[in-house]
């Protein structure tokens, strides 16, 4: 089965069509117990003392443990709810049962039956697993990723990954916020434009500090906008000055175009900003594109004298500028050191 999100997921608890099993991996322990509580929602609280049933699988150190904790989880899923038309199994600390080791009788017996519900799961129960780093390469594992639905629960990498999380995040919770505040939360926490090479990523614990302040900051709105963002986070941190000549740097046309618009929607002068691009192509591009020196140089030109004339809107004459300087990707070798 293809993987799900966890916003997609809960679309899924909320119109009450919930499917036979999910596998909740990934290192985002808050976003996993989160998403776990909410799968509770599908049974009404009065009745979820005998359609609720957690059982945990952190301690099968011999066969005898694991076939216990097997005996009791296909028993909890065959019972049919009691008034209700689901029932739910939780397994936390799933990663031990989902790469078990076969020492004994007992512990085969028990995958053979582990193996023989997971393949013919009942209809009206939902197994949720919850795990951690689970090793893709098991068998339990690859007959998960046919008969389960994976959902992955990890930390952004990047800044595109960060919105999301921000966004679903904010959705969760019945509110919409607005691109611009998403792409902002996530700049903010330190979080590159793409995912990098050494894995390094933004503050997570951060982010997700934030998203809690703005939705109590923002309590009873329908709507999360840029300045709510800024009222919470603050416009200093907002800033990241060298986000968008770093992408133009790499050649990277739409990331770039993406820094300039939120810095001119942070309230950064125009004039500013040409500023940082004159500096650059004063000091940069004799080096990283010698042969397009000649034509940065007229396009900075005229875009000075087409602000300075109020020849058109700043917003689009800086766009075509930005577009202009990044045009041609640029070698990774041939880029001098970045400057955050």
């Amino acid at each position: 089965m293809p993987v799900a999100t966890p916003a997609a997921v809960r679309r899924q608890i909320t119109s009450g069509a919930a499917d036979p099993i999910y596998l909740l991996q990934g290192d985002d322990e808050v976003e996993k117990s989160a998403l776990a509580h909410q799968f509770e929602d599908l049974v009404d609280e009065g009745l979820r003392a005998f359609n609720v049933d957690r059982m945990y699988a952190g301690d099968l150190t011999s066969g005898d443990k694991l076939a216990n904790v097997v005996a009791s989880l296909v028993a909890a899923a065959r019972t049919l709810p009691m008034m209700s038309p689901h029932r739910l199994v939780f397994v936390l600390q799933a990663d031990k049962l989902l790469v078990p080791k076969r020492e004994s009788e007992a512990a085969t017996r028990a995958l053979d039956q582990l193996e023989a519900l997971l393949k013919e799961p009942e209809k009206r129960t939902t197994i949720v697993l919850v795990a951690g780093s689970v090793d893709k390469r098991s068998r339990i594992y690859k007959l998960l990723a046919k008969q389960a639905t994976l959902v992955e629960c990890g930390a952004p990498e990047d800044v595109p990954g960060a919105e999301r999380w921000v966004r679903a995040r904010v959705a969760a919770a019945g509110v919409e916020i607005d691109a611009a505040g998403a792409r902002a939360m996530a700049v903010s926490t330190g979080f590159p434009e793409r995912p990098r090479s050494d894995g390094k990523t933004g503050d997570v614990k951060r982010l997700r500090g934030d998203v809690e302040r703005l939705l109590l900051y923002a309590l009873g709105q329908k709507r999360i906008t840029l300045d709510d963002v800024r009222e919470v986070v603050g416009p200093a941190a907002l800033q990241d000055d060298w986000a968008m000549t770093n992408a133009i740097e790499a050649g990277d046309g739409a990331a770039a175009l993406h820094q300039l618009a939120f810095m001119l929607d942070a309230g950064a002068p125009p004039e500013k900003i040409l500023g940082q691009l004159g500096w650059q192509v004063r000091t940069k591009f004799p080096m990283i594109a010698p042969g397009g020196l000649r034509g940065a140089i007229e396009a900075l030109f005229r875009t000075d004298l087409d602000l300075k004339r109020s020849a058109g809107d700043p917003r689009v004459l800086l766009e075509r500028l930005v577009v202009e300087l990044s045009v041609g990707k640029r070698p990774p070798q041939a880029l001098g050191p970045r400057r955050y």
